[in-house]
């Protein structure tokens, strides 16, 4: 074997014995923790949004417009310009950029929308939205969903995990290997060309 072949033999037989990331205590507890946040999140952001329909006025005149725009501009290019850095650098990071970007561009129609609805700008708002905004959005997210996915294609070359990738949505966050988001069909494969566990 080469020294290469080696290293990567002492690491897979390394990896054999690692624990679950999710069995550890600590990792359990703030998990449970989030999940009880983010459900907080969900009935207090309803109840806001609740007393905002009750209690917003139908018009409203800002004296902050110019500064509001300007700084959801300024959000979109810097997530422009992380998203360039780090697609030169090919950095994981990327996918994360990607889906902020696309969030912001999704916002800035949705509001250029909204507040326009009703007024002569209204053409020129909807125009942007379906040209500009929304399709370099959808691209952004796209290509992060391709980005993830080709990566977790080539974990599952790498583990020898057959067939294609599963959808996102199967996928354990940390799995214990990939075969547990396969198919039952593709399942015993991977099980038979592992060999019986020790």
């Amino acid at each position: 074997m080469t020294p290469d072949e080696r290293r990567q033999l002492a690491r897979a037989l390394a990896a054999i014995d690692l624990p679950h990331p999710l069995l550890d205590p600590r990792l359990r507890r703030r998990r449970r923790f989030g999940l009880l946040f983010t459900m907080a999140c969900c009935i207090g952001l309803a109840a806001w949004i609740a007393v905002l329909i009750l209690n917003l006025p139908v018009r409203h005149t800002s004296s902050d417009w110019r500064a509001a725009w300007v700084g959801l501009d300024i959000a979109e290019l810097a997530g422009f310009a992380a998203t360039a850095w780090a697609a030169w650098h090919q950095r994981q990071i990327l996918i994360f950029f990607m889906i902020i970007t696309g969030t912001l561009l999704v916002c800035d129609a949705w509001f250029d929308l909204a507040l326009d609805y009703g007024s002569r700008d209204f053409a020129m708002s909807l125009a942007s939205a379906l040209v500009v905004e929304l399709p370099l959005a959808l691209l952004l997210f796209t290509s992060a969903r391709r980005l993830v996915r080709v990566t977790i294609q080539t974990m599952m070359r790498l583990s020898g995990v057959p067939g294609p990738v599963p959808p996102l949505w199967r996928i354990p966050l940390f799995a214990h290997g990939l075969e547990e988001a396969l198919p039952a069909r593709l399942r015993s494969r991977v099980t038979a060309a592992e060999g019986p566990s020790s």
